[in-house]
Order: structure tokens, then C-alpha cells, then sequence
């Protein structure tokens, strides 16, 4: 059974502890670097690491908005021109900013609540309250990764990978521009996801990171992933 989930619940408690762990790597591995290294290149594109780190800060406050009944973000321009405007802080402001961001973070979310009650996210998005902090968890992991400073996907905690596909895989199950596909990792996990009218499923097998690589757009983004010959079918973007 999934570490995170309680008889067939979320765990948001665990989850929440799991955000503060994660976090704590993340400031341990950026404390490293230097002011210049904050402005060079993440590996999104047009983002600098000081980008990263910025969203970061600015996500977890939105995720409080949520977390306490307001709108995520006031607009999409005003969450752009918040990260722009702090992308060029120095390291230690980053840092500062990225802790207390997260510590108010977990400060909402101790408060008394219905973690079954549902929620919007951006875009209209819904979910239940209870994976708000797996979806914070995400930002942490794959942003870590995204500054490109030696975390790798290969280096994301075992749970984590398997809860990331899953959550991906549902995202494109259903979706009528994603085939239907089984994804088989090295370690004996499986997921189904796209299409349900197609007859015949496509295996992608591979390592649990290639898998979540290529589902998030990271990494070799599916080169190294084994479809028996037939080409790997483009994702939808995220």
C-alpha cells in the first residue's frame, strides 16, 4: 500500500511532513551556490534559477489563498510580473523567502479544516483538499530537479516517482489525443492511462524516472524509454 494513503484517504499530515523534508533538501542544496549561479540558466526554458526559486516562494503563498478561500493568484499576468520582479534577489533574500514562504504554508494548513472539502485551483482546476500537499510536494521535487544543481529525477524518492506517475496518468487518462498506453517501470510497477476506446494498449516500459521524465516533459523526455519499435507518441503539455 502507498505510504501516503490511509485506508484508501489521503494522507495529508504525512504529506505535509514530507513537503517540510523535501524543503529542507531543496535550501540545503541552493545554499550552496553562489549569487552569479542564481541567474544562470534552470532548465526551463527562459527561467533562471532565481525564476525557480521565486515560483516557488509565490506558489506556496498562492497555495495559502486556496488553503484559506481566496483565489489562487489575483491573475495570470500578476503571477508572471511576481515572479519576474523576484527572480533577480540575491541567494540569501531566495532562500529567506522560499523558508518563510513554506513555513506560512504549513501554518494554514495546521489550521483546524475539512480536508475532504474540495478546492480551485488555478485555471479552474478542483481537487480535494486533502492532495494539496502532494501537489506542493510536486513543485518542490520536480523544481529541485528543474535547477539543475545534481538532484536528478533518477534521485526523487522511490514513493514520490510512483505517486507522480499516477497522478500524471490520470491527468491523460480519458484524454482523446493520448492513446491507450501501459506503463510498465523496471520495478514491476504498472499504470494504464489515455484513450479507452483504443483496443490494443501501447507498453512503454523503462525506468520509473524515464517514465515520469517523459510524462512531465524532463529529462531525456522519453529517449530512453522501450516501446517494442512503434514510435513514442507526443504528449499533451501539462
Amino acid at each position: 500500500m502507498d505510504g501516503a494513503i490511509v485506508d484508501g484517504m489521503i494522507d495529508h499530515v504525512r504529506d505535509l511532513a514530507s513537503v517540510r523534508e523535501a524543503t529542507e533538501r531543496l535550501l540545503a542544496a541552493t545554499g550552496k551556490l553562489d549569487n552569479a549561479a542564481v541567474t544562470e540558466p534552470s532548465r526551463l526554458p527562459g527561467w533562471t534559477r532565481g525564476h525557480v526559486l521565486a515560483h516557488l516562494a509565490r506558489n506556496a503563498d498562492a497555495l495559502v489563498n486556496v488553503l484559506e478561500g481566496r483565489p489562487m493568484y489575483v491573475s495570470a499576468e500578476a503571477r508572471d510580473a511576481d515572479i519576474e520582479r523576484d527572480a533577480p534577489r540575491p541567494l540569501d533574500v531566495q532562500l529567506a523567502d522560499v523558508r518563510d514562504s513554506d513555513a506560512r504554508f504549513q501554518r494554514a494548513a495546521d489550521a483546524p479544516a475539512d480536508w475532504s472539502r474540495t478546492l480551485t485551483l488555478r485555471n479552474g482546476v478542483t481537487d480535494a483538499a486533502a492532495r494539496l500537499p502532494f501537489r506542493r510536494l510536486i513543485e518542490i521535487e520536480l523544481h529541485h530537479v528543474d535547477l539543475g544543481i545534481g538532484y536528478e529525477l533518477e534521485d526523487l524518492p522511490w514513493e514520490f516517482t510512483g505517486r507522480e506517475i499516477e497522478f500524471l496518468t490520470e491527468r491523460f487518462s480519458g484524454h482523446p489525443d493520448v492513446p491507450s498506453l501501459i506503463l510498465a517501470a523496471a520495478d514491476g510497477r504498472q499504470w494504464r492511462t489515455g484513450r479507452t476506446t483504443d483496443t490494443t494498449p501501447l507498453t512503454v516500459s523503462g525506468s520509473a524516472a524515464g517514465l515520469l521524465g517523459w510524462l512531465a516533459g524532463r529529462g531525456d523526455k522519453g529517449a530512453g524509454l522501450d516501446t517494442g519499435g512503434a514510435p513514442l507518441p507526443p504528449l499533451p503539455p501539462l
